[in-house]
């Protein structure tokens, strides 16, 4: 696995380390909660904008779906 290095601003370090105690949780478990409800809303926020991008290019009223077709 690789390491990663992560900055964190001084009030969020913070923050965090309160928690943990408040919590009786220890830091690595909350970033790990955290980051996974971040990705479960990041990830339903993709599928509601690509659901919204499909819509947008699938939904033509009657008027624009036929316009500029002949016919005859």
């Amino acid at each position: 696995m690789e390491t990663i290095d992560i900055s964190l601003k001084q009030s969020t370090a913070e923050s965090l380390l309160a928690f943990s105690e408040i919590l009786k949780k220890d830091v690595n478990t909350i970033l790990e909660e955290a980051l996974e409800h971040y990705f479960e809303e990041a990830q339903q926020k993709l599928l509601e904008k690509n659901r919204e991008d499909e819509n947008a290019m699938t939904n033509l009223d009657y008027n624009e779906f036929w316009d500029g077709v002949d016919l005859s």
